[in-house]
């Protein structure tokens, strides 16, 4: 390979907003992020219970039910 032409490669620590951190490899050495993995609703759980109940919402809507 040629000498000189590939960034560093640094062993960097990703800080979520929610105080979360982990070690990944990159090319720059501390990355700030909005959303991990911990606090991401998908991984949580708590997005499939969300979408749930709207559609019921929009069920009890469209069909009066209260």
């Amino acid at each position: 390979m040629r000498e000189g032409i590939h960034p560093n490669y640094y062993q960097a620590t990703v800080t979520c907003n929610c105080g979360n951190t982990f070690v990944t490899g990159s090319t720059k050495p501390e990355i700030h992020v909005e959303v991990c993995s911990k606090c991401h609703s998908f991984y949580t759980g708590q997005q499939k219970a969300a979408q749930a109940r709207g559609r019921i919402d929009k069920f009890n809507k469209k069909y009066g039910v209260q």
